[in-house]
């Protein structure tokens, strides 16, 4: 289809009426009539070309109108799409903020359980590692279950394991108890001498001694009473010496 702007049409038009044939205005006018026809036909034409302008422009804002409402609608699409992709983002930096942050507390929990803690054994203030203080429980808890082998088994690894906990002096101690338990005096003594070596500072060496003292009793042992005399001397204001002069007196 062939198309025209708006100087082009105006043009066409002139061109049109300006064709006329001359001897046909010669035919119809005088000289001053045609110049007045020639004249009124171009005012006629330009009004026709500003009428054809008119609906050209009219036509062509409309047209400018359209491309714009749909460029907008597009634009307006594109941001809500940016928009929906901005909140998916904000959405996974917050959820992954929020995992660093659980991360991290849970660490620092972590970390926590494993540091050493400061307690107070036999009114000694200790450092105790976690571990230990779990294996120690776990070594006791079969004691006082009356599982006295298993126990024995645990507190002797205790010992070995941690040579100078603040629990090894009283899991020595346990452990020679453990083996009287099961009448094997001669492993309680022996247990209970190393209490009395290793830890002589422990108020567990006075009641080490005074197990000793007993396990030699029932081993007949005359021992039993040197023992007990050493136990007043070494510890004389224990509860250990105070039963030690009480079975001295009734010798």
């Amino acid at each position: 289809m062939m198309t025209f702007s708006k100087s082009g049409l105006a043009a066409a038009a002139l061109a049109a009426l300006s064709c006329l044939p001359l001897h046909a205005s010669a035919a119809l006018f005088d000289d001053d009539e045609a110049r007045k026809a020639i004249i009124d036909l171009r005012a006629k034409v330009d009004v026709i070309a500003r009428d054809i302008n008119s609906r050209i422009d009219t036509k062509a804002d409309k047209s400018a109108t359209l491309d714009l409402l749909n460029q907008n609608e597009t634009t307006l699409g594109e941001i809500a799409k940016l928009r929906g992709q901005l909140e998916v983002l904000a959405n996974e930096l917050a959820n992954a903020q929020k995992r660093q942050k659980d991360f991290y507390v849970d660490l620092d929990t972590r970390l926590r359980k494993l540091e050493p803690r400061q307690i107070t054994i036999d009114g000694k203030a200790a450092e105790v590692d976690p571990s230990e203080q779990k294996n120690y429980d776990a070594a006791l808890g079969l004691f006082k279950a009356g599982d006295y082998k298993t126990a024995a088994t645990a507190l002797q690894d205790f010992v070995r394991q941690f040579p100078a906990s603040g629990y090894a002096a009283n899991a020595q101690y346990w452990l020679g108890n453990a083996y009287y338990a099961q009448r094997d005096c001669k492993s309680a003594i022996a247990a209970q001498q190393l209490v009395i070596k290793n830890y002589p500072d422990s108020p567990k060496a006075a009641d080490a001694m005074l197990n000793i003292a007993s396990c030699q009793t029932e081993l007949k042992d005359k021992a039993a009473k040197k023992t007990l005399q050493e136990l007043i001397k070494q510890y004389p204001d224990s509860s250990a010496a105070a039963t030690a002069k009480e079975r001295l007196g009734a010798r």
